[in-house]
């Protein structure tokens, strides 16, 4: 495996996200199809994601990767670990495919599976959780695939769009500790 890589499956490896990826990260996350699926749907900013990576990455609050292609390197989106508690072995994972072409191909599956490796191998967690909200049906199957277990249905738990829309938690723990 090519030493910049984190993670590599069939179709994506992952790689650390560095400064130069702001542009596109902002890009991304500020694409209508992306925003309209995260509970924190506000604008990115350049000077935020910067922000971003001097108070949560630097700080090991944060880790945050790339997805690529296999194929041809290409970046395709991010994943990563928020809130990373290490008394506790425990963060919440959060992704985005910010290219439409990417959409629908497994590719959110794969990287949940290669990020919960590292997760558990590399970052020592015993639990991974994800908050998604109820009607994004697609992602639900895609992190069941990849090991999440849903745990929680909060009904009304956030206000979006000019309405309360109901969020799924789900978790997956590290299996050689079960």
């Amino acid at each position: 495996m090519d030493k910049q890589w984190i993670r590599r499956g069939e179709k994506v490896c992952l790689r650390m996200m560095t400064e130069e990826d702001t542009d596109l990260i902002v890009s991304w996350r500020n694409k209508d199809f992306v925003r309209e699926r995260f509970i924190r749907q506000e604008l990115f900013t350049h000077e935020g994601h910067l922000q971003w990576i001097e108070t949560q990455v630097k700080t090991g609050h944060v880790v945050q990767m790339i997805i690529c292609l296999v194929q041809d390197g290409s970046a395709v989106g991010s994943v990563y670990f928020r809130d990373i508690d290490r008394e506790h072995r425990k963060a919440e994972y959060g992704i985005f495919i910010g290219e439409e072409t990417a959409l629908g191909k497994g590719i959110g599956t794969e990287t949940a599976i290669l990020a919960l490796d590292y997760a558990f191998h590399e970052l020592s967690l015993h639990r991974v959780m994800l908050r998604v909200l109820s009607d994004n049906a697609r992602a639900r199957k895609s992190y069941a695939h990849a090991g999440f277990v849903e745990e929680a249905y909060l009904h009304d738990d956030v206000f979006l769009q000019g309405g309360f829309r109901d969020v799924v938690l789900m978790a997956a723990i590290n299996p050689n500790e079960r």
